[in-house]
């Protein structure tokens, strides 16, 4: 089933399709993600004229090219290398005409891959207020909010420099809602948010923030909005989407006999939480037959955020997965996966792990404790130690969690 997600968001698969005509001028290829490699060698396989440009993903998730330079940079935290290329694609835009074609490639990780920092604004502030955002519990919302406004690239900026050109973006949709203004922090799509929306996630998190990132927020050179004539020429366009990646997954699940529910493509909040969640549907299933009588498949996707409690490694969805073995206590006949579409969860070297009824037991034998662990943020060190996390290495999609657990027939 997580095979046949990805399958569904491969960029070689959805990219050709939405590919604009060619302009009577010049076309100039940039973008940034997890995917944004493989969606420019998607473009150049099927791209019938001359192009050039650049585009900048994470460390890893390169994939050679001929006309189109890949640059490598980091993620989450932004660093050097990402401002540089964000620097240079910012520059590549600016001067073209009414007949020239910006071809704009977006994925997860844009917001931090495009790390051009506003003026007055430096790289180490971008990766102190990054930092807090990650280790808060922001949403991604609320996180590509702050931002856009801390930016010179996102938030509309890109399109804005590259008007009166043609922009058309292709989008893979990382977040819940599939909102193309938060997707990558929306460098070409006008901006609904402002600074005071900026403002009150610092307050609502209860951030610190410097001199340099309060003059910032509260300057009036805002973000490009809706309705702003410099958009007029500016189409995005969704190429994949975590639904998608579900109902490919669904199809497998019905194919071997698992009746698939899909709770939802976009489910946000605590992972612990949404994972009691997860567990309260999986027993009602066996215990009542509802929402759909065993053998089922309950299928979800979204953006789960963790709010670090304690110092143990692993990201939100062995974070989820953890706290469903510690809720299911053992329970027969439901197991389960939570990787992260793009093969990292968090910041670590796995997408995600697999569960069953034993893996409590397995634990215990070799003495891992799972509530302590769960207690501790270390979802990671759990299945690693009990070997089963989920290793896909780089997938160069995003279309972020994926989340299944199937309920079997009780005996």
């Amino acid at each position: 089933m997580l095979d046949a997600a990805l399958a569904a968001c491969n960029p070689a698969l959805c990219v050709p399709p939405h590919l604009p005509p060619a302009p009577k001028g010049r076309t100039v290829v940039v973008g940034a993600g997890k995917a944004a490699a493989a969606m420019a060698r998607a473009v150049e396989q099927h791209w019938p004229g001359p192009l050039g440009g650049l585009v900048v993903t994470r460390y890893g998730h390169g994939v050679p090219c001929k006309r189109i330079e890949v640059v490598e940079a980091s993620h989450p935290v932004p660093d050097a290398a990402g401002a540089r290329a964000a620097e240079r694609i910012l520059e590549s835009v600016k001067g073209l005409t009414s007949d020239d074609l910006v071809l704009c490639l977006v994925s997860g990780g844009a917001s931090a891959l495009l790390a051009l920092a506003a003026p007055g604004l430096t790289l180490a502030d971008k990766q102190q207020v990054n930092k807090a955002l990650l280790k808060c519990g922001a949403t991604i919302s609320e996180m590509n909010c702050v931002r856009k406004h801390l930016s010179a690239i996102k938030g509309g900026r890109l399109a804005d420099a590259a008007y009166p050109a043609r922009v058309v973006t292709l989008v893979i949709s990382d977040v819940p809602g599939d909102d193309v203004s938060i997707i990558g922090s929306g460098p070409t799509v006008p901006d609904p948010t402002s600074f005071a929306d900026a403002r009150a996630v610092f307050e609502k998190y209860k951030l610190e923030m410097s001199p340099a990132v309060a003059a910032r927020l509260a300057s009036k050179d805002e973000t490009p909005k809706p309705g702003d004539p410099r958009f007029a020429r500016a189409e995005t366009i969704l190429i994949a989407r975590p639904q998608d990646a579900l109902e490919a997954a669904a199809s497998v699940a019905r194919a071997a006999g698992y009746q698939p529910v899909i709770l939802s493509d976009s489910l946000e909040g605590e992972a612990r939480d949404v994972a009691l969640v997860h567990a309260g549907i999986a027993r009602q299933i066996v215990n009542h037959g509802q929402p759909q009588p065993a053998p089922a498949a309950l299928l979800s996707g979204g953006e789960t955020t963790v709010s670090l409690r304690g110092s143990g490694r692993g990201g939100r969805n062995a974070e989820f997965l953890l706290a469903l073995v510690v809720a299911l206590d053992g329970h027969p006949g439901i197991h389960a996966i939570a990787c992260d579409t793009d093969g990292i969860d968090g910041t670590e070297d796995n997408a995600g792990a697999i569960a069953g009824p034993d893996s409590l037991a397995r634990g215990r034998t070799k003495g891992l404790d799972a509530k302590a662990m769960l207690a501790n943020n270390d979802g990671y060190g759990f299945f690693a130690g009990i070997g089963d996390l989920v290793v896909t290495g780089p997938t160069r999609t995003n279309v972020n969690d994926f989340r299944v657990i199937l309920v079997e027939r009780p005996a």
